[in-house]
Parts: structure tokens; C-alpha cells; sequence
């Protein structure tokens, strides 16, 4: 059963990843970026020092810290290293049916994908945050987390599977932490 998962796995990669045109590489390569986004989180912290108390902005800060460090760490430690799943881009038996967009692989292992575990995290973690002041913001930072993880598909680094698993992982983590700092402190409005 997971040889045939595995399978449709690899199949359904290699049909996204040849979606991909040359008029598109330069747009998904750049939504793989981490630092294109730099923007988009100083929004968001500057959003939640607006938004709320500045106490209740410091709780929310140290909760967001621990959610990445979550994420980023267990998305490796729990998932990459113990799996040991090569990355599409590293298997010998499907060079020359991939597009390799991005000219590196990046490391041996790609379940779970990293970057579909720490957007999808900072997503639930922020959606669930800011759900009652601005719930438009949860379904955005879903977008965007979805956007992100599928450049990894498309950069040929990382099959559907390790995205699905990432996501998941990273949407669990960002909720736990929601739900610890929503039972131990009152968040208080400006």
C-alpha cells in the first residue's frame, strides 16, 4: 500500500512539474524565496503591536518565535532525518522527466517539506490570532501558504506528498501553539 502511494506520489509530481513553462520559472522561483518575504512578516508583526496591547503583542511574539522554531526544527528533526525520503530531484530514475527550475536540489531529504511546514504554521498560528479582528487575514495566509508550497513542486524539490505532510504538520503545530497561548493569557485590544 505505500509502494502504490509512493507511486501515485512520484506520478502526480512529475505531471505538476511539467506544468511549468520558462515564462513562468522566474515567478515561482521567487515564491520559493524566504527573503522576498521579509515585507510580508514585518506587516504582520507590525499588525499585531497595532492590533493588540503591546503586552498581549509580546506574548503573541514569543508564541510566533516558538511556532517557527517548531516548525522549522521538528519539519527536520521529527520528519526529514527519521524518513529519510529523497527529494524528486535527487532520484536517478527520474532525471530527464523533472524540471529542475531552481539549479540546486538542496538537501538529501524532503519529507517533510520545510517551507510548507513553516508558512502553513505561521498561517493557522496568525489566522487564529487575528480570526476575530481581521478573519479575512486566515484565508489570505492560507493562500499564501498553499502559493508557497506548491513553488516547491514546481521548482522540482519536493513531491506533493512532503507538501501534504508539511502542511499538515505545520497546521497542527500552529494551532497547539494558538491554543496554549489562548488558555494561559487573555489577549487584550488596544
Amino acid at each position: 500500500m505505500l509502494e502504490q502511494l509512493m507511486l501515485w506520489d512520484e506520478e502526480l509530481f512529475l505531471y505538476l512539474n511539467n506544468l511549468g513553462t520558462s515564462f513562468w520559472d522566474p515567478f515561482w522561483l521567487r515564491m520559493s524565496e524566504v527573503a522576498i518575504w521579509i515585507p510580508l512578516y514585518a506587516i504582520l508583526l507590525t499588525l499585531i503591536y497595532w492590533v493588540f496591547h503591546w503586552k498581549s503583542g509580546l506574548w503573541i511574539t514569543l508564541f510566533l518565535a516558538l511556532n517557527v522554531l517548531a516548525t522549522d526544527q521538528g519539519s527536520v528533526k521529527l520528519f526529514k532525518e527519521q524518513f529519510q525520503r529523497s527529494r524528486p530531484c535527487h532520484e536517478e530514475h527520474l532525471q530527464g522527466q523533472l524540471r529542475e527550475v531552481k539549479g540546486s536540489c538542496g538537501g538529501a531529504y524532503g519529507f517533510i517539506s520545510s517551507h510548507a511546514s513553516n508558512t502553513f504554521g505561521l498561517a493557522f498560528f496568525l489566522g487564529l490570532v487575528f480570526r476575530r479582528r481581521l478573519p479575512w487575514l486566515y484565508y489570505a495566509l492560507i493562500i499564501w501558504a498553499g502559493f508557497v508550497s506548491y513553488s516547491r513542486i514546481y521548482l522540482g524539490v519536493h513531491y506533493p506528498g512532503d507538501i501534504l505532510g508539511g502542511a499538515i504538520f505545520g497546521a497542527l503545530c500552529g494551532t497547539a501553539l494558538y491554543l496554549l497561548l489562548d488558555r494561559w493569557f487573555k489577549l487584550e485590544d488596544r
